[in-house]
This record gives structure tokens, C-alpha cells and sequence, in this order.
């Protein structure tokens, strides 16, 4: 058994540093491949309960089709490029409600019955639709007598 371990490969190195570094390197692709499936998992389960509509790039089904062929880039490509953004791009960022006015400062319309510009703005507009009902009208009885008057001249001639 002795002669074994002390026995020299082609290398020169001795039998039992080789299976050393094979047990090293088996060690770290198994990580490796830990790893790996991790990530697929966490990805493909981050991929199918995000909403289609939230999905940035491309549609839901090619997501998980990247990420099930072309693992780990597939999956690193959705955290970064698919997943939906949690905050807004851009300096500003986007407008959310609560944040312009505290809500006692809010404008709010005000109901009809507190209101005091209702009831003059509801008769200003009944007026000004009476007013412009009463010029269609008008306009109406003066074309159907053009037109009237074009077929008794039409009837005589």
C-alpha cells in the first residue's frame, strides 16, 4: 500500500497529490454547480410569479426559455435586463400620490352642496345650452325653407 501512494505518475508527481487535486477540483465544481442550480431556481420562480404585464423586454415565455437553456447567463440576464423595476429610472423619479400636497392642503372639487358657484354655473350652462338649442333651431327652419322654396321653384319651372 506504501508503494502506491509513493509511486510516481508519468508527471512525476505522486499518486496521491493527483487525487488531491482531483478531490479539490471535484469539491469546487460541485459548488459550482450548487450554485448554479440556485440561481436558475431562484430565477425561473422569480420569472413565473411576476406579472406579464410587469415583465421589461421581452415576453414571459422567452424569459423562461433564456433562463432554462442558457444557465447561469440566462438567469444573471433576467435579475438585470427582465425583472421589473422596483424604483423609477431617472433623476426625478416618478409621481406618487401623498407626496405634492399634505392632505389637509390637497385641492379637492368641492361637492354641490358646499359648493356656493354651483347653482350659478349649473344656470349659466342651462342658459347657454337653451341659447345655442334656440340658433340650431333656428338654423334648421331657415334651411328647410331654402329648401322648401328650391323645390316650388324646381316644381313651377
Amino acid at each position: 500500500m506504501a508503494a502506491l501512494r509513493t509511486r510516481r505518475s508519468v508527471t512525476g508527481q505522486t499518486v496521491r497529490r493527483s487525487t488531491a487535486i482531483i478531490s479539490v477540483v471535484i469539491r469546487l465544481y460541485g459548488f459550482f454547480f450548487l450554485v448554479d442550480l440556485a440561481l436558475l431556481v431562484i430565477a425561473l420562480i422569480d420569472c413565473l410569479s411576476t406579472d406579464e404585464y410587469a415583465v421589461r423586454n421581452l415576453p414571459k415565455v422567452v424569459w423562461v426559455f433564456l433562463i432554462l437553456l442558457f444557465s447561469p447567463i440566462g438567469a444573471i440576464v433576467w435579475f438585470v435586463a427582465g425583472r421589473p423595476q422596483s424604483h423609477p429610472v431617472g433623476r426625478a423619479g416618478a409621481w406618487k400620490p401623498g407626496r405634492g400636497f399634505p392632505e389637509s392642503e390637497r385641492p379637492r372639487p368641492l361637492p354641490p352642496d358646499d359648493d356656493p358657484e354651483f347653482l350659478p354655473r349649473q344656470t349659466r350652462s342651462t342658459r347657454d345650452d337653451e341659447e345655442m338649442f334656440t340658433r340650431w333651431e333656428a338654423d334648421l327652419r331657415r334651411r328647410e325653407e331654402e329648401l322648401r322654396r328650391k323645390e316650388r321653384e324646381n316644381g313651377s319651372s
